[in-house]
């Protein structure tokens, strides 16, 4: 099993630091912000990962190297300009012969990811994601779910159909490559996850956990904040005025 980290992308809701580094390299609490989906991954037994970028390729070289001081062995793939999510998984198909577990980048998760990983596996095929309950679900794509399934994902709807947010980290067999090469831009000229998500639901072949742990992205100085305070917060760091 392959494990990706898509780090690419402009962070302009970053900037003005991100006119000069890439956003996934900027600090959360102690660590790069890359180093999180790394060792999400790693804790859970996927150590071969390849890392999706875009010009700033080099920094990241600098900084991980072969990977290995985060316990995987690193290859990167660099993505001219921003073609979105599902574009630059797309870039990953002639590195990986098997299924793949992608996490975005600025995406951290307080849960400890085997279970759901090892669940996929034992799934054999399809795709299975991870939710998380919500207060403001129309920041985020959301689930429809009736009963044990999704009937479908809703991308930032003003009326959303639950509060369940689809959260940055997907599971995919081999077959998602067939399907990103089949998707059509969106309205924003990118090739959308939601829409591989949705062509799963079609196929009935969608799983997905809730997480009962925190779940939060660091690409806004507000959630970048947040998330910096959630994992001081969990490593036992208290606070002083």
């Amino acid at each position: 099993m392959k494990g990706v980290v898509l780090a690419g992308g402009y962070g302009t809701r970053l900037a003005p630091m991100t006119r000069v580094v890439n956003k996934h390299l900027l600090d959360v609490f102690d660590q790069p912000m890359v180093y999180y989906p790394i060792q999400s991954l790693a804790a859970a037994g996927i150590t071969d990962v390849v890392l999706v970028t875009g010009g700033e390729i080099e920094q990241f070289k600098t900084l991980l190297g072969d990977g290995s001081e985060l316990g995987v062995s690193l290859t990167f793939v660099r993505q001219e300009g921003a073609g979105g999510i599902a574009a630059a998984l797309g870039l990953v198909a002639p590195h990986a012969d098997g299924p793949v577990v992608a996490m975005l980048g600025d995406n951290l998760y307080q849960d400890d990811l085997t279970p759901y990983v090892q669940a996929f596996r034992e799934q054999g095929s399809g795709a299975r994601i991870l939710l998380k309950q919500v207060e403001d679900a129309r920041r985020f794509g959301v689930a429809r779910v009736e009963g044990d399934r999704i009937a479908e994902i809703v991308e930032k709807p003003e009326q959303p159909p639950s509060d369940l947010a689809v959260t940055g980290c997907y599971m995919y067999d081999q077959r998602v490559f067939e399907i990103v090469a089949g998707l059509e831009p969106s309205g924003r000229g990118e090739l959308e996850i939601t829409d591989v998500n949705n062509a799963y639901i079609e196929r009935g072949e969608l799983r997905f956990d809730v997480l009962p742990g925190w779940w939060t992205d660091a690409g806004t100085y507000p959630s970048k904040l947040k998330a910096s305070i959630l994992v001081a917060l969990t490593r036992g760091v208290t606070f002083h005025a």
